[in-house]
């Protein structure tokens, strides 16, 4: 199961996900970072890193924030391929 970046982050963009991320499957955007799903290993290694409780496995995304789980797969894509 991936992991996904949530509302959270916004704002804040750590960063100290992307650093701990053995496949660099997490990818910058303006306002937020966002997880490539179909590039995650679920090794879980950015959810503690998070300073603001923004990363979920993607079945736990709370229902206020599902709408990032498919945003994360669509900006992520978007910003892997340049």
């Amino acid at each position: 199961m991936p992991y996904v970046v949530a509302e959270p982050c916004i704002g804040v963009k750590d960063k100290a996900c992307m650093t701990v991320c053995p496949v660099d499957c997490i990818y910058e955007a303006e306002e937020q970072v966002f997880i490539d799903p179909d590039q995650c290993i679920d090794c879980g290694l950015c959810e503690p890193e998070c300073p603001v409780s923004a990363i979920f496995v993607d079945t736990d995304v709370p229902d206020n924030w599902k709408s990032f789980i498919e945003k994360n797969k669509v900006e992520a894509q978007k910003l892997a391929a340049g």
